[in-house]
């Protein structure tokens, strides 16, 4: 019973790594350029937040499916099969998960005074000391609640996750797919159990995030 609540947890740390490696990258980009169709990218990266989770499923088939446009090349040429692993799970949480990191990493790195960067570059900082060294302390808290908040989404991922991964007991069932077999197998102890646990959890992570977005006013 335990084993996928820690399926769960390995998938969604990961998740969240990536889609926080992501997000930040993407979201630190975002602040500091503008450009023609920059409202359109922005409504690209949000999209996972508002698509179905079986319609974000499917692109992730045609993408790196064993015939998709990447997964035939990974097949051919490295034989990695992400469909039904755990890996492929991973990749279908840190895409839902993307948005949260980036949206709270845009506007923590937009709140940032910029006469702070500026400074620093004119006693000859260079642009990745001035991101390491100011930019990101200053906006390390409300980065890390959106990392918070996808980690939540990331444990709580069920429809792209189902498409990508399947079902397999040991492999790739997550909790969100263990309450939905106990449901139809009719064990309502077992998924009241498991629902418990996920909403302990995801119940703690948004505390603490809340928390982290109050102290950054």
């Amino acid at each position: 019973m335990l084993t996928p609540l820690w399926l769960t947890l390995k998938i969604a740390l990961l998740a969240t790594l990536l889609a926080g490696a992501a997000g930040i990258a993407l979201g630190w980009w975002m602040s500091q350029r503008r450009f023609a169709g920059k409202n359109f990218v922005d409504a690209l990266l949000m999209l996972p937040m508002v698509l179905p989770p079986t319609v974000l499923g499917y692109y992730l088939i045609v993408l790196i499916g064993r015939n998709g446009v990447l997964g035939q090349y990974l097949d051919r040429w490295f034989g990695i099969n992400l469909m039904f692993t755990w890996q492929g799970a991973v990749i279908a949480a840190a895409l839902v998960s993307l948005p949260l990191v980036y949206k709270a990493a845009r506007a923590a790195f937009e709140d940032v005074d910029a006469r702070y960067p500026h400074a620093a570059r004119t006693l000859g900082a260079g642009e990745f000391e001035t991101f390491v060294r100011i930019t990101l302390p200053l906006a390390v808290r409300g980065i890390t609640a959106g990392l918070m908040l996808a980690f939540a989404r990331a444990m709580g991922e069920f429809g792209a996750t189902l498409m990508i991964a399947g079902n397999l007991p040991g492999k790739t069932q997550t909790l969100s797919i263990a309450i939905y077999d106990a449901v139809q197998a009719g064990n309502d102890a077992q998924a009241l159990w498991l629902t418990l646990v996920i909403s302990a959890v995801c119940v703690v992570v948004l505390v603490v995030s809340s928390r982290l977005l109050q102290a950054r006013h």
